[in-house]
């Protein structure tokens, strides 16, 4: 018999969902640049592409000196290859530069000794400049729109409903979510309101992380929004392919957060989402692109 412990799935009467995220990425250190993480399970069986991100900030986070403070303000991402949600992950950081304001850090995650992630990632002390940002999107607040839980009471329960609907993050679509029916108007943009469903600790790498995690959701519905398609379309075929993202300001995931998203372009097989997060009193705290694969079965 095993003795590695059960982990926890939305299946179970007491899972907590912001607990297990926590654990998820209180990565374990093999080595002063390597650490051990496991991965939350999936329906599908594959390691959720924002989950294998913030994992690997917070390995590049844990490399840091320790004369100042140093927060991160940007991060480029590839996913290389599928992740087993079963297998645990491997994370090698390698230390390309310690500066007096700047550290450049580069991350692998690694599965079976090959590469599913590679990303940079780079972090700052604190210091003045220039400053200015876009404007906030006039929008309903989050109260005023349906949770994910009400949006499916109606749904008889499926094998990924429970998934949806205790996952991590608490997800509001402005313009209503295209989960099961597409969207009525064919436009390229929406708009989503996300926080983490429950506290975080004041570690301001947390908060990067949760935030890293939360934009994988949504940045390519804004391609699939444009033409008519839902996520359960079964003609869909997704992959997030690469992701980037710069923090701008503090932020706290645990606060609602407006995220406005939009597709410039999708052609060959891929879409490109560009996403600008907003604190709720219209902070521009972070910017995202991301460029997934959206292929069609039969096209």
């Amino acid at each position: 018999m095993s003795d590695t412990p059960r982990v926890p799935t939305p299946d179970d009467p007491d899972f907590d969902a912001i607990g297990d995220l926590l654990e998820v990425l209180d990565l374990r250190a093999e080595g002063p640049d390597a650490f051990l993480g496991r991965s939350q399970p999936q329906p599908h069986g594959r390691v959720f592409g924002g989950q294998v991100l913030s994992q690997a900030m917070v390995a590049a986070g844990r490399t840091l000196p320790d004369d100042a403070p140093r927060h991160i303000h940007s991060m480029h991402g590839y996913f290389l290859r599928p992740g087993d949600a079963t297998a645990p992950i491997h994370f090698q950081v390698e230390r390309l530069r310690d500066g007096r304001s700047f550290s450049a850090r580069r991350v692998h995650a690694l599965q079976d000794d090959r590469p599913i992630l590679a990303m940079s990632a780079s972090f700052q002390t604190a210091d003045e400049g220039l400053d200015h940002q876009d404007e906030m999107p006039d929008v309903p607040a989050p109260e005023d729109l349906p949770a994910v839980g009400e949006l499916l009471a109606d749904v008889s329960d499926g094998p990924a409903k429970k998934w949806v609907e205790r996952r991590a993050i608490d997800i509001r679509h402005v313009e209503g979510p295209i989960y099961l029916s597409p969207a009525p108007d064919r436009v390229a943009r929406q708009n989503v309101w996300i926080r983490a469903a429950g506290s975080l600790p004041d570690d301001p790498l947390i908060h990067a992380a949760v935030l890293a995690y939360a934009s994988d959701y949504t940045l390519l519905e804004p391609v699939l929004r444009r033409h008519g398609i839902t996520w359960i379309d079964p003609r869909l075929r997704p992959a997030s392919l690469d992701h980037s993202m710069w923090f701008h300001r503090p932020i706290r995931a645990d606060d609602w957060l407006l995220y406005s998203q939009s597709s410039p372009s999708a052609t060959s097989g891929r879409g490109l989402g560009i996403g600008r997060m907003f604190s709720r009193d219209g902070v521009l705290l972070a910017s995202v692109a991301q460029e997934g694969m959206l292929r069609l079965k039969g096209r």
